[in-house]
């Protein structure tokens, strides 16, 4: 089974560190993976996406032009990928940000207060995180012990002092989206 997943947001949300890190815990599980970054000349406040395939099987092309799963984290990114979701997939939405409510009936949808949920930890900045383990409890792609795993052994350097903030933002971005369907 192949998953392919578009997280979308402004530059400094973490969305390539998102996607990196569904790619790596993807080569731990022995699956395939690509990984295609893509973002504008501004480092933080321009767009930033990226683009995460994982499969149980080689994956064919890594270009995705309607994902199984967009996790948008600001309104611009809302408005380009909702409407390109798959019928059938999920659709992840910072609704701390975003106030905006899809119409589609054709797929899953998730709000989870990401913004909300990494500050109860202790900083914003780990509002990706949140938005990771609000996708997985919706699809177990990856099991999220290995995501928890792989989340440590990856952290930069710098920020290894907030490996347990960002375990505890993951599993309650889980715990946020596990029961909620839209």
């Amino acid at each position: 089974m192949e998953t392919s997943i578009v997280f979308a947001g402004f530059g400094g949300q973490g969305v390539l560190f998102a996607g990196q890190l569904l790619a790596y815990a993807g080569m731990e599980e022995g699956r395939h993976v690509t990984w295609i970054p893509s973002y504008g000349p501004e480092m933080r406040g321009g767009t930033a996406n990226c683009t995460v395939i994982v499969s149980e099987e080689p994956i064919g092309a890594p270009v995705v032009a309607r994902p199984d799963v967009a996790v948008v984290l600001n309104q611009p990114s809302y408005d380009k990928y909702e409407p390109l979701v798959k019928p059938g997939g999920l659709l992840v939405v910072n609704s701390s940000i975003i106030t905006a409510v899809s119409t589609r009936a054709d797929i899953e949808i998730v709000y989870v207060p990401a913004n909300a949920l990494a500050e109860e930890y202790g900083t914003t900045k780990m509002m990706n995180v949140a938005a990771v383990g609000a996708l997985l409890a919706r699809r177990p792609l990856l099991p999220l012990t290995v995501v928890q795993q792989t989340l440590a052994a990856h952290l930069p350097a710098s920020k290894q002092h907030l490996v347990e903030a960002n375990l505890r933002v993951l599993q309650a971005g889980w715990q946020a989206a596990e029961g909620v369907v839209a």
